[in-house]
């Protein structure tokens, strides 16, 4: 567990010099939210642009040719992943914090009226779909690299694409209906979690994999 915890304050060290930009990105998604006067659009857009974030270590990894200096750690590959993965999950959710609580405050000051059900149906989405984006992206890092693997990047951009069109696109209320079919919404956030840490199981099973493969 302890390097884990290192591997996890390397990668702190090695963003630290962008959380400027990082945090600019923040504001974005809170336009966006105001503009649509939607807190589901602008959750999912926070989440897109904080997965995108995701290949930051990456580059710099490889640009600083960084790779032999981890290879010669005392820290084993599976302890390498699993930290980049707390990190990455821990920007995630202090990127969801915020938004869930920055962008109903604009909403209300606008005069949109934004409930429990409202900020729950939020968080259930922004996890899910950082999850997805994440899952993907973090082992095509690993398997190619930050420059051959920069179209993982575009998951990120496709998937909100996607989500923002099935919104707009759908009547008034429909937009609802996924997180109403269920109708205990205690069950309803129990299946995202157990879905979420099943796709991220085997996201970083799949990472440690490639990474063990790789010559370092």
């Amino acid at each position: 567990m302890s390097n884990i915890l290192k591997s996890t304050k390397l990668d702190i060290a090695l963003v630290k010099p962008y959380f400027k930009t990082i945090c600019f990105t923040l504001l974005l998604p809170i336009v966006f939210a105001a503009i649509n006067r939607s807190l589901l659009t602008g959750v999912s857009f926070a989440m897109c642009f904080i997965a995108m974030t995701t290949g930051y270590t990456f580059s710099i990894t490889e640009k600083n040719s960084m790779d032999r200096l981890f290879g010669i750690l005392p820290v084993r590959k599976s302890e390498l992943v699993i930290g980049r993965y707390v990190f990455v999950l821990a920007m995630g959710l202090l990127s969801l914090i915020i938004s869930l609580i920055v962008q109903p405050l604009v909403l209300k000051v606008l005069g949109e009226t934004v409930g429990v059900f409202d900020i729950v149906t939020a968080a259930i989405a922004g996890v899910f779909l950082f999850a997805l984006y994440t899952v993907f992206q973090i082992p095509g890092y690993y398997k190619y690299g930050s420059i051959k693997g920069r179209v993982f990047m575009y998951i990120p951009v496709a998937g909100f694409l996607i989500t923002l069109l099935l919104i707009t696109k759908s009547p008034v209320g429909e937009s609802k209906l996924l997180f109403t079919v269920i109708n205990s919404p205690i069950l309803l956030m129990l299946l995202a979690v157990i879905f979420v840490i099943a796709m991220y199981v085997v996201s970083i099973l799949v990472s440690i994999k490639i990474l063990k493969n790789r010559e370092m």
